[in-house]
This record gives structure tokens, C-alpha cells and sequence, in this order.
């Protein structure tokens, strides 16, 4: 079973210096059909203007993944992290029993879009922790790369939840079929571009929740490069 959530069902705030839109409730933003999926619990699709950006504010109990379309995103936290994301990196935050941090765009020229992801832990309670890895383009050419993922993947984050994150970019006409099997469900977010999920039509910003699937095929059909964001959960 498939069942797609369009870009403009979204929720949206528009602050000036922040444009959001979100997956799930959050914030004023409030839906009881839409409050996650799973484990996932919140997928904001930001943009925040030049020089601008989030100030210091807490996290607890959350796995926090931030991924970024364009830009640079400047981070800082209480565990002592100064730190700076770009795209083709990720970085994930285990908020766990607590932790305060600020995000921040550095430059005075253009924007910085991006994609924050909280899933829920499997336990509450944890000790903080903080991972960024960069990889290469072609990592995720035409193929799944693993961004996060409970069980240790070299280049990937670990994060406390069953649940294995991974991007890919299709160029045209080219197919990635996803295994899933009866027990395991799916949120397929597209970044941009235009695909097919098991033969269903998505745009940028669209995504679609799977279950009941054996596997998820996913086509590019437009005329440039797409690329999806793949959550397999429990």
C-alpha cells in the first residue's frame, strides 16, 4: 500500500528569514493525521536566509539528522562541537539527555537549504553524541548510499532506532528497485527531480509512505538528475 503525501499538503511557515515546510506537526503547525511515521517523527524542509539562522535552543531524546541540499550550515553545540555541513555530508545529533545547539548560515551571498529529520530512540536517557561524515557525489550515483543506520556502516551515521536512512540520485530513465519484505515499511521523500515509487507519480517535496510491499521500485522519469531521501523503518 502506498499512500503519497503531495508538497503542498505540507504544513509551511514563512518567517522571512526562515521558509519552512513540514513533513509532520510541528511547531504552530498542527495535524492529528500527520503527526509521523513510525519512528519518524518530523522531516522540515528549510530555507534560511543569508546570514540568519537558529539560536541556541535545547534537544532531548530525539536522533536529530540534518542533511544539506545547498549551502553551508555552521553548527555548535554543548558537547563542544564547531562545525560546518555542506552537501554530500550528513550529521546526526543524539540528543539524548540532553543537549543545547545553534545552526547558523554563514554566508552573506545565498541561501542554505536543507532537510532536518528527528526519529525517535529506541531508549530514552542517552549519553549526547554528534557525527558528521562528507562522501563523495558518485557515492550516491544511481545507487542507495546509507547515510544513518542503527547497525555500524562505514561512513554512516549510527543512530538508536531501527531504522536505515539513504539517499540516492537517479539520472534519467535509470531504475533502483529497494528490498522491504512484509515486516519492514518505507517513507520515500523526493528532493527533487521527478520519479515513479512502484509506479506512482512524485515531484519534488512529494513523498509517499510503503507498507505491505515486498520491495520499492524507483524510476526517474524527468528530464534531469532526481535524487529521493529513503527511510526503511520497523
Amino acid at each position: 500500500m502506498l499512500t503519497i503525501r503531495k508538497s503542498n499538503e505540507r504544513g509551511h511557515a514563512d518567517h522571512g528569514w526562515l521558509n519552512s515546510y513540514h513533513s509532520f506537526s510541528f511547531a504552530d503547525y498542527y495535524d492529528p493525521a500527520h503527526m509521523g511515521y513510525r519512528s519518524l517523527r518530523v522531516i522540515n524542509e528549510d530555507w534560511v536566509a543569508e546570514g540568519r539562522g537558529f539560536g541556541a535552543h535545547p534537544h532531548r531524546d530525539m536522533e536529530i539528522l540534518t542533511y544539506v541540499l545547498s549551502g553551508r550550515l555552521a553548527h555548535k553545540d554543548s558537547m563542544g562541537h564547531t562545525e560546518e555541513l555542506g552537501a554530500n555530508e550528513i550529521q546526526k545529533m543524539s540528543a539524548g539527555t540532553g543537549v543545547v545547539h545553534s545552526e547558523f548560515n554563514p554566508s552573506e551571498t545565498e541561501p542554505v537549504h536543507l532537510l532536518q529529520i528527528w526519529i525517535m530512540p529506541e531508549t530514552r536517557g542517552l549519553t549526547p553524541a554528534y557525527e558528521q561524515y562528507k562522501f563523495e557525489p558518485e557515492e550516491k550515483l544511481d545507487r542507495f548510499k546509507v547515510l544513518a543506520a542503527r547497525e555500524p556502516v562505514a561512513g554512516a551515521a549510527t543512530i538508536h532506532q531501527d531504522v536505515k536512512v539513504s539517499v540516492a540520485e537517479l539520472t534519467p530513465g535509470k531504475t533502483l528497485t529497494y528490498p522491504l519484505g512484509s515486516k519492514r515499511h518505507a517513507w520515500l521523500q523526493v528532493i527533487r527531480g521527478e520519479v515513479t515509487a512502484n509506479g506512482k507519480s512524485l515531484s519534488a517535496g512529494d513523498a509517499v509512505a510503503v507498507d505491505d510491499e515486498q520491495e520499492l521500485n524507483v524510476s526517474a522519469v524527468g528530464a534531469s538528475n532526481s535524487e529521493v531521501l529513503l527511510f526503511d523503518l520497523a
